[in-house]
């Protein structure tokens, strides 16, 4: 293995990392940088795709803002009744490099999403990623949900095939 793919490697899981923390600690605009300018973000079952990284963040904006409300919808139905703390924690595994050169790279990795219900979704991200200066950055990622919870706050139902 040439240094320039352990390089590689290491600066793709840096930017997966990047965009799951990120997207935990709902820091959109920072979680956006894991893509490249005209990045796309494509979720089975979605109608469009947001392209580009101000379309990104207002797509996931929308996301986490009905999140957000419906999980404090199901836990506080009154105003009197605080709801819980929001927990958001994605579990990134088996990162696999399906395709590696010097110009691009496809990765594979499963996800499981764990909310304040607990196990909230799971799937699998499918990934084109591209070098822009020192950094390996997403030009296309796709997203499949394989399975969510009935009360899931996060995955909604028609994200699931």
């Amino acid at each position: 293995m040439d240094l320039w793919e352990l390089i590689a490697r290491e600066r793709i899981r840096d930017t997966m990392a990047l965009y799951n923390w990120s997207g935990d600690a709902l820091r959109l605009d920072e979680m956006a940088t894991a893509f490249c300018e005209d990045g796309v973000l494509e979720t089975r079952g979605a109608d469009a795709a947001p392209h580009g990284r101000d379309a990104i963040v207002r797509f996931l904006s929308g996301v986490g803002a009905g999140a957000d409300a419906q999980a404090r919808a199901k836990h506080a139905p009154d105003a009197d009744t605080p709801a819980p703390r929001r927990i958001v924690r994605h579990v990134l595994t088996n990162v696999r490099f399906v395709e590696l050169t010097p110009e691009h790279a496809r990765v594979a990795a499963y996800f499981t999403v764990f909310t304040e219900i607990g196990l909230d979704h799971y799937g699998r991200y499918r990934d084109l990623f591209v070098p822009v200066g020192d950094a390996w950055l997403i030009r296309h990622r796709f997203v499949s949900t394989d399975w969510r919870a009935a009360d899931s706050t996060m995955a909604p139902p028609s994200a699931v095939g």
